[in-house]
């Protein structure tokens, strides 16, 4: 079991690694997009830097990249534990990417991957309460800090009801709180009502200034 955890969790990590959201910025226009707005290399930097459309590319790209290594797991071992440890790996990926020098995004759309291919039907069902969500307050990470923490508790009712195995609700719980994490100035920013909404917030970032800025 060891090898193919590690063997997972390096895949998981690497194709994590692949930093989208950079190389669409790169196509799109030419530009390192985390030298604008948030940045990060995530969907919603991706749509306020170069638009919706590069934005859904974007967004495709980070999804499978979530999925992969854990559908890359299920063949190699049918160990829960090394699923979920490609998924983890794969988050971690997304959010310090050895190909993008450690700068990368906050996960959502790369984590949500892993999710659908651990359980397809528990991370669809959510769906449509995310669209709900961004159609009210077009606020991406009120939707992002509302999901995260939805789906690691829908993952642990259903570990405990026997309905799938405790490491995926593990990783779920994990990728919820790395996702907090990343998100604090996010929250402190809703608290105080002044994060921006979709479209905004995509100007030049000053020089130097931190890539947590803003969402």
């Amino acid at each position: 079991m060891w090898w193919q955890l590690l063997v997972c969790a390096g895949i998981g990590y690497l194709l994590g690694s692949v930093p989208v959201g950079l190389i669409v910025g790169r196509v799109a226009r030419g530009i390192d997009i985390r030298d604008f707005g948030s940045g990060r290399t995530g969907f919603t930097n991706v749509v306020r830097t170069v638009g919706a459309r590069w934005g859904v590319v974007a967004l495709a790209g980070d999804l499978a990249k979530g999925a992969g290594p854990v559908l890359i797991a299920f063949v190699v071992s049918d160990e829960p534990y090394v699923h979920a440890a490609a998924g983890l790996a794969v988050a971690i990926g997304h959010d310090w990417p050895i190909f993008a020098g450690f700068r990368g995004g906050r996960g959502v759309a790369a984590s949500y991957g892993v999710a659908l291919a651990l359980n397809p039907i528990a991370a669809l069902a959510l769906l449509p309460v995310a669209i709900g969500l961004v159609a009210v307050t077009r606020i991406m990470s009120l939707m992002s800090l509302g999901l995260a923490p939805v789906l690691a508790g829908v993952f642990v009712v259903l570990a405990a009801l026997d309905m799938q195995p405790w490491a995926y609700a593990g990783y779920a719980v994990v990728a919820a709180a790395l996702l907090l994490v990343l998100h604090r100035e996010n929250i402190e920013r809703l608290l105080a009502g002044t994060e921006p909404k979709i479209g905004q917030g995509g100007d030049r970032r000053a020089e130097g200034a931190a890539p947590a800025d803003r969402s």
